[in-house]
């Protein structure tokens, strides 16, 4: 493993590799373990992204000719 930070993007594709390689189910027990604690490191990061992006938005609302911060309805 790099050091190199990577893009949600990426990090997202590598979750989908790790969940579409789990449910053909022909790995061997070891690498289903492995690809297991792969994806849900990765999934804790992607979900750390999405929450900064979302509490970006939540202070960029603008009402009323002002910016206000309100909650993001999803």
């Amino acid at each position: 493993m790099t050091n190199e930070r990577k893009s949600f993007e990426e990090n997202l594709e590598k979750l989908k590799e790790s969940v579409n390689s789990l449910e053909k189910g022909d790995l061997p027990l070891k690498e289903t373990l492995e690809k297991f604690e792969e994806g849900l490191r990765v999934s804790k990061l992607c979900s750390g992204e999405l929450d900064i992006a979302q509490k970006k938005i939540e202070t960029i609302i603008e009402k009323d000719g002002k910016i206000v911060s309100e909650p993001f309805e999803g």
